[in-house]
């Protein structure tokens, strides 16, 4: 009797992918738009809190990305710097620090201060650490990819508690929940749309040897989404919640970043194809890791962080 052959693997159709990819979507958003507009100390609780499994978990599949292209890094020590990094910005940010230590109001000179400080501490730990261990890799690989991490997950996404916690005069009608609502709904709905528009049309690839799925047709479709949501925000809230953003600003804001979140998902990839992954973890269905869902945030953030400083209240 011949032997029974084993069950085919089931080809999952980008329906069901863009389906999953939907619905978790929408379960974050809604975890997202709750914490944002629920306000008071729960929002700042909720975002700190966020930020913060963003970055512990974002670190983990980091390294984990890392030990896969088998580099060696000082794990712990990038996980601890990285924690130490978003913990202090939170407290300084939110004014916690203010309450506790006297530290005054948040500015820009002090934040800079606060992570050059932190960076520069995780630097000599890292040296230090190297020259304790024999024997051990070259300390440029190994003090390089454990730094890497850190300014990657860590220093980028304190960008978006800068974001959060913007300072600007009492007289201005600001709300920092709903600017960052703002930034991540425009560069998520690039991902939206360059995933929607290249599963339809898309033919021709952009970068094929980093990232096979991604096409011309699908940048086109990222760019006007994210612009449409970026209008649409100016529209509404512009002038009663965003510090009085134009729709001339937001016209030149989609488009960039749209840009910026093609530019985050191609440096993951990238990641991802060194280290032989799919995916950076399996942490969200349809999604894949933390970094998969944030790859597009982090180098956006500067971007938005830098518009409300240069250019929304540059006085």
């Amino acid at each position: 009797m011949p032997e029974a052959e084993p069950h085919p693997q089931k080809n999952i159709s980008k329906a069901a992918v863009f389906l999953r990819r939907l619905c978790t979507t929408v379960v974050l958003l809604g975890v997202v738009f709750f914490g944002l507009l629920s306000g008071g100390p729960l929002s700042v609780a909720l975002v700190g809190g966020l930020v913060m499994l963003l970055n512990i978990v974002g670190l983990l599949e980091f390294y984990g990305m890392v030990k896969e292209s088998q580099l060696p890094r000082f794990k712990w020590i990038g996980l601890s710097g990285g924690i130490v990094l978003i913990g202090s910005l939170f407290l300084y940010l939110s004014q916690l620090a203010d309450k506790w230590w006297e530290a005054g109001i948040p500015t820009m000179a002090n934040i800079a201060e606060i992570e050059v400080n932190i960076i520069a501490g995780i630097m000599l730990v890292l040296l230090i650490r190297r020259v304790l261990t024999h024997p051990a890799p070259s300390v440029f690989s190994i003090v390089g990819n454990t730094m890497l991490g850190v300014l990657y997950v860590s220093w980028l996404l304190g960008f978006v508690l800068k974001i959060f916690f913007y300072q600007v005069p009492a007289e201005v009608p600001f709300d920092g929940g709903i600017c960052l609502l703002f930034f991540i709904l425009v560069t998520k709905c690039s991902d939206m749309g360059a995933y929607s528009l290249g599963s339809l049309i898309g033919r021709h690839k952009m970068i094929p040897k980093v990232s096979p799925g991604k096409t011309w047709e699908g940048f086109f479709g990222a760019i006007i989404l994210s612009t449409v949501v970026a209008l649409v925000f100016a529209h509404y809230f512009g002038e009663s919640k965003l510090g009085g953003m134009k729709i001339i600003h937001a016209a030149v804001l989609g488009p960039l970043l749209a840009v910026g979140a093609v530019m985050g998902d191609l440096v993951e990839s990238v990641y991802k194809r060194d280290s032989g992954a799919k995916d950076s973890g399996a942490f969200f269905p349809g999604i894949g890791g933390i970094l998969d869902l944030i790859d597009s945030l982090l180098l956006n953030a500067p971007i938005m962080y830098f518009y409300l400083h240069l250019v929304l209240f540059n006085d």
